[in-house]
């Protein structure tokens, strides 16, 4: 699977370009030119310069600093989302798949019925009833996203389900939290990887865009999306201010969804063979 991985161009590709990014915010601190909430009203609007090198926006601070330090928020908060939806979804469609009668009958008819209603209209119902904050913003994107994950991995597991090695494991009399995790959770780790990584992707859109409404992350915290809500107000006299983040949130969505695609390639059995 190593060899398949390496040898896949476009994985290793935008796996380098995801770790660059995650390491630069990480370093922030450290490589920032400057202090991301400092203020210059005198500076306002500068152009590209050494102690600039993206400009200022409409308070004089560093562009290209702010940029930094958002990428810890920008990419941090939608890993947990992530983490929610693929733990929350992969456990309820683990549950379905395998025990089927009542139990699946009962968590496929809350599916269809979270999958009834706009996902986007949703998410911002959830954080209107929960109130503006950042956890609540988590919490919505995960209370509505699941639902289309469990149907996802129910699927999978379905297929694995009637496998020799699980029917004889079940002959055996092998206890059944041991055949969930040592047998099925395994199987299906393959799509749980493309469906966390295309997850992602969905989750920076998705937060980014509530931010840029006001409703997650609250100035001046420097995060992508709260950058793009401040910078619309000068978007005609300082257009960098909106075009950076903007361009960042869109190549880092595109190298996720790029990496899920890789990565359905080098998992796809019948490539194996």
């Amino acid at each position: 699977m190593l060899e398949r991985f390496l040898d896949n161009k476009m994985a290793v590709a935008t796996t380098g370009f995801i770790l660059i990014i995650a390491v630069l915010g990480i370093l922030a601190p450290v490589i920032a030119p400057n202090d991301s909430y400092a203020n210059n009203i005198l500076n306002k609007f500068a152009p590209m310069s050494t102690e600039y090198p993206l400009g200022t926006d409409q308070l004089g601070r560093c562009i290209l600093s702010r940029m930094l330090y958002g990428i810890q928020p920008t990419l941090g908060l939608a890993m947990l989302t992530m983490i929610g939806t693929i733990g929350l979804g992969g456990l309820m469609g683990l549950l379905a798949g395998y025990f089927k009668g009542p139990v699946d009958e009962i968590i496929m008819r809350v599916v269809d019925v979270m999958l009834s209603f706009p996902s986007q209209i949703m998410v911002f119902a959830v954080v209107a009833l929960l109130g503006i904050d950042v956890r609540n913003v988590i919490l919505a994107n995960v209370f509505i996203k699941w639902a289309w994950y469990a149907r996802m991995i129910r699927t999978a597991v379905v297929q694995y389900r009637e496998c020799n090695f699980v029917q004889f494991s079940r002959c055996v009399g092998t206890p059944e939290w041991f055949i969930l995790s040592r047998h099925l959770l395994p199987s299906i780790t393959a799509d749980l990887a493309v469906l966390a990584t295309l997850d992602i992707g969905w989750a920076i859109i998705n937060i980014s865009t509530l931010s840029f409404l006001g409703l997650g992350v609250q100035a001046p915290i420097p995060e992508w999306g709260a950058m793009l809500n401040e910078a619309k107000h000068v978007l005609t006299t300082n257009p960098i201010q909106m075009l950076v983040p903007g361009v960042a949130i869109v190549a880092l969505v595109t190298a996720f969804n790029l990496l899920g695609d890789a990565l359905r390639d080098v998992f796809d059995p019948k490539e194996a063979n």
